[in-house]
C-alpha cells in the first residue's frame, strides 16, 4: 500500500473524474436489453411473418367466398330475365298479331297468371301503334291505338330483337323495368311487358356473407336496383359515385383497367372488402361486401397468440438476460473497484478473479499495472511540478515578449506615419507660400496701378470739361466714350485684384503653420459660442433676413481634446455656408412659402463625438458633392468666395484631428455637415509655415 501527497492526490482525483464519462446505463442492462431486444426481433419478426401470410390468405379466402356467392346473384338475375324473356316468346311467334282480339287478351292474361312478376304487357304493331295493353289492375285490356313508334322499346326490340329498359319506380312502390321482344317476321310488332324486380330484392335480401356481410345491385348506370334496406332502393339511391361502383363503371366504359377486390368504406362509413359480379345482357353489377374486421377475424386471432407467444419470450429472455448480467457484471466490477482505489492513490491487495476466461486476464494485466504505477507514482509528482514552473516562466517570458514586440511595431507604425504627412505638408506648405509670395507682390503692383489709373481717368475727365469747345463734339463724345470704357474695364480690374489679394490671403492662411494649442473643452459650449458668433455676424450682414436655429446638445458629451481655434473656424465656416446657401433659395421663393432652419445637434458617441449642421438651403447635386472639398472649388459667384473655406475645414478635421467632415445633400431640399472627432488622438505634427505674407 501506498499514498501520495495532498496536492497529488487531488489533482488525480479530478483527472479521474474528469476523465471518467458519466455511466448512464450499466453493463447488465445493456446485456439484458441486448439479450431481450435479440428475442423480441426474432419473436416479432416471426409474427409478422405469419400475420403477413395469414392476412393474405384470408383476404383470398374472403374474396373467393364473396365472389362465388355475387356471380350465383348474377346468375340467377339473369335467368330470372331469360325466364321472362322465354314467356314473351308465347306472344313472339309469326302471324300471332292476326288471331282475334280475345284470343291475345286471353294469352296475356295466361301470360299475367304465369308470370307474377309481369305487372303490365302491352302489344305494339309493325308500325308502332299499340294495339292491346293488359294490366293486373285492368284486365279486360286497352287498346288506345298510341304511337310508340319512337320510344325506345319499340326501336331497340325492332332492331336488336330484345330490349332491357332502365330501372325505375312508380309512385315509391317497387322498381320496376321494361323488356321489349321482337315478333317473328320483319317489322312485325313488339311485346313490352313491365316486370316487378322485387325477385331481385328477395334474392339480394337472402344472400349470407359471414355474420355481418350483405350484397346490393346497380343497374349499368350506378343506380341502386337492390339493396337488403328497401328504403335506400324507393329513394332512388344514385350510387355511382362510390369508390367501388365508379371503379367498376370506368372499367367497363374502358376508362380505366377492371378492378379486382376492393376495400373501400361502405355508405354506413366501416371498411368492408368488396366483390361484384356482372349481370349477363343487362350490365347490372352485384356487389358482395364483408366487413374487414370480420374478413380478417384469423388474423385478429393470429395477432393475439403472437402478442402472447411475444410476451412469454420477453419473460424468459429477461430471466435469462439477467442471469448472464450477472455472471459478466460481478466481475467486471471488482475491476471498477480496484480501479477506484487506485485512483484515489491506494491499493490494498491484489484483485482475486478467477472465472476462468478473458476477465481472470484482464484482472492479472491490472495487478501489473498498479504495481507500475506505484513505483511512478514516488517521483512523478515532482517531475511533473518542476516541469511546470519551467513551462510557465517561459510562457511568461514568451508573451511579456510579444507584447512588446508588438507595442514597438505599432509604435513605429505611427511615427512612419505622422512622419511622412508632416513631409507631405511641408512641402506642399512651401510650395503653397513660395506661390503665394511671388503672385502677391506684382498683384501689389496691378491693384495700386488700377486705382492710379482711376484717379488719371478722372482727371482727364476734368480737363475735358474744362477744355469747352476746343475741341468738335464728335471728338469730345469718342473721347468720353472712350474714358468711360477705359473706367469700367479699370473697375474690374480693381474686383478681380482684391478677389486674388483674397485668394493669396487664404492660401497663405491654408499653409501657415497651426496655431492654438490643443486642449479640453466643453464642446456643446464651443458649438454654441461659434454660432451665436456667426449668427449675429449674419444680422449685422444683412438685416433683412432672419433664420430659426434649432439646438439640439447632447448633455452627456462633456469635454473632448481638440484645437479650439481651428475647430472655430471649421464652425464659422460651416455656418456662413449655411446662411449663404438659405438667403440662395429664399430669393427664388416668396418669404410666406418659405422658413429658413438651422439645425445644429451633438451626439456623444463611443470613442468620440459627431456634429451634425443642417440647413434647409438650396442644398446641391451629386457632382457638386464630389468636389466640395477640393481647393478652389466654389459654386458663389466671382467676388463671394475664393473655394478655400471647404477645403482648410477639411484638413483641420481629418488631417489636424484626425476626424472626418462628410457630407449629405438633397438638392432643393437640404444640406447636412457631418463632424466626427476621436475622443483623443495623438497630437499630429503641426504644418510647416510656407512663409509669411
Amino acid at each position: 500500500m501506498f499514498a501520495l501527497g495532498e496536492a497529488g492526490l487531488a489533482r488525480t482525483q479530478a483527472r479521474s473524474a474528469a476523465g471518467r464519462p458519466r455511466l448512464r446505463l450499466g453493463l447488465a442492462v445493456k446485456l439484458a436489453v441486448a439479450f431481450i431486444g435479440l428475442v423480441s426481433l426474432v419473436l416479432a419478426v416471426s409474427g409478422g411473418l405469419d400475420m403477413w401470410l395469414g392476412y393474405h390468405q384470408a383476404k383470398d379466402v374472403a374474396v373467393q367466398i364473396q365472389r362465388e356467392k355475387a356471380r350465383d346473384a348474377a346468375n340467377q338475375i339473369a335467368e330470372f330475365i331469360s325466364d321472362i324473356e322465354t314467356e314473351l316468346g308465347w306472344t313472339t311467334p309469326g302471324r300471332w298479331d292476326a288471331l282475334p282480339l280475345d284470343q291475345r287478351r286471353y294469352d296475356f292474361l295466361r301470360l299475367l297468371r304465369e308470370v307474377p312478376a309481369i305487372s303490365e304487357v302491352a302489344e305494339i304493331d309493325g308500325a308502332g301503334k299499340e294495339q292491346l295493353r293488359v294490366s293486373r289492375r285492368d284486365p279486360q285490356g286497352t287498346t288506345s291505338g298510341a304511337d310508340f313508334s319512337t320510344n325506345p322499346a319499340f326501336v331497340e326490340a325492332e332492331a336488336n330483337v330484345v330490349y332491357f329498359g332502365p330501372v325505375f319506380f312508380r309512385n315509391g312502390s317497387d322498381p320496376y323495368m321494361t323488356l321489349a321482344v321482337a315478333h317473328a317476321g320483319s317489322h312485325a310488332g313488339v311485346t313490352v311487358a313491365t316486370v316487378n324486380l322485387k325477385f331481385v330484392w328477395n334474392l339480394i335480401n337472402a344472400i349470407q356473407v359471414g355474420r355481418n356481410g350483405y350484397a346490393f345491385v346497380v343497374d349499368r348506370q350506378g343506380r341502386l336496383v337492390a339493396d337488403r334496406d328497401i328504403h335506400l332502393v324507393l329513394k332512388e339511391a344514385d350510387w355511382s359515385q362510390r369508390p367501388q361502383v365508379k371503379a367498376v363503371l370506368a372499367g367497363m366504359h374502358g376508362l380505366a383497367p377492371l378492378p379486382g377486390a376492393q376495400i373501400v368504406r361502405s355508405h354506413s362509413g366501416i371498411r368492408v372488402l368488396a366483390v361484384y359480379a356482372l349481370v349477363p345482357r343487362l350490365h347490372w353489377l352485384v356487389f358482395v361486401e364483408l366487413p374487414m374486421r370480420e374478413a380478417l377475424a384469423p388474423v385478429y386471432a393470429l395477432l393475439y397468440r403472437s402478442a402472447a407467444l411475444l410476451v412469454l419470450g420477453l419473460l424468459l429472455a429477461v430471466a435469462l438476460g439477467t442471469m448472464l448480467a450477472r455472471r459478466l457484471v460481478v466481475p467486471i466490477r471488482r475491476l471498477q473497484d480496484g480501479a477506484d482505489r487506485l485512483g484515489s492513490g491506494e491499493r490494498s491487495e491484489p484483485i482475486e478473479i478467477h472465472t476462468g476466461d478473458e476477465i481472470e486476464l484482464l484482472a492479472e494485466r491490472f495487478n501489473q499495472m498498479a504495481a507500475k504505477i506505484q513505483e511512478a507514482y514516488e517521483t512523478l509528482e515532482a517531475k511533473v511540478e518542476a516541469r511546470t514552473r519551467e513551462l510557465q516562466a517561459s510562457e511568461q517570458t514568451a508573451r511579456d515578449s510579444r507584447l512588446a514586440a508588438e507595442r514597438a511595431l505599432s509604435d513605429l507604425q505611427r511615427a512612419q506615419d505622422r512622419l511622412v504627412e508632416t513631409q507631405k505638408l511641408a512641402a506642399l506648405g512651401q510650395l503653397t507660400a513660395g506661390i503665394a509670395h511671388e503672385i502677391k507682390n506684382p498683384l501689389n503692383f496691378v491693384n495700386n496701378f488700377a486705382e492710379l489709373s482711376e484717379e488719371l481717368v478722372g482727371e482727364l475727365q476734368t480737363t475735358l470739361a474744362r477744355a469747352g469747345d476746343t475741341l468738335s463734339p464728335e471728338a469730345r463724345a469718342e473721347i468720353e466714350e472712350l474714358a468711360q470704357t477705359l473706367n469700367a474695364n479699370l473697375d474690374k480690374i480693381v474686383e478681380h485684384g482684391k478677389r486674388a489679394d483674397s485668394i493669396v490671403r487664404n492660401m497663405l492662411m491654408h499653409s501657415r503653420a497651426e496655431g492654438g494649442e490643443r486642449r479640453r473643452v466643453n464642446l456643446n459650449a464651443l458649438v454654441e459660442e461659434a454660432l451665436n458668433l456667426a449668427y449675429h455676424g449674419a444680422r449685422a450682414e444683412y438685416p433683412d433676413f432672419n433664420v430659426e436655429l434649432r439646438r439640439d446638445y447632447d448633455p452627456a458629451l462633456g469635454e473632448i481634446d481638440v484645437f479650439p481655434q481651428e475647430l472655430t473656424r471649421v464652425l464659422l465656416n460651416l455656418f456662413s455656408n449655411a446662411v449663404y446657401a438659405m438667403r440662395e433659395r429664399r430669393r427664388s421663393r416668396p418669404p410666406a412659402d418659405y422658413a429658413p432652419v438651422l439645425s445644429i445637434t451633438t451626439r456623444a458617441k463611443r470613442g468620440g463625438a459627431e456634429i451634425r449642421v443642417r440647413d434647409n438651403g438650396t442644398g446641391m447635386a451629386a457632382a457638386v458633392k464630389a468636389q466640395i472639398f477640393n481647393p478652389f472649388f466654389t459654386t458663389k459667384p466671382a467676388g463671394e468666395g475664393t473655394g478655400l473655406g471647404l477645403s482648410l475645414s477639411h484638413d483641420i478635421v481629418v488631417k489636424q484631428h484626425g476626424g472626418s467632415l462628410e457630407v449629405v445633400s438633397e438638392p432643393g431640399e437640404f444640406t447636412e455637415f457631418i463632424v466626427t472627432l476621436p475622443a483623443a488622438t495623438a497630437a499630429p505634427a503641426s504644418r510647416p509655415a510656407g512663409g509669411t505674407a
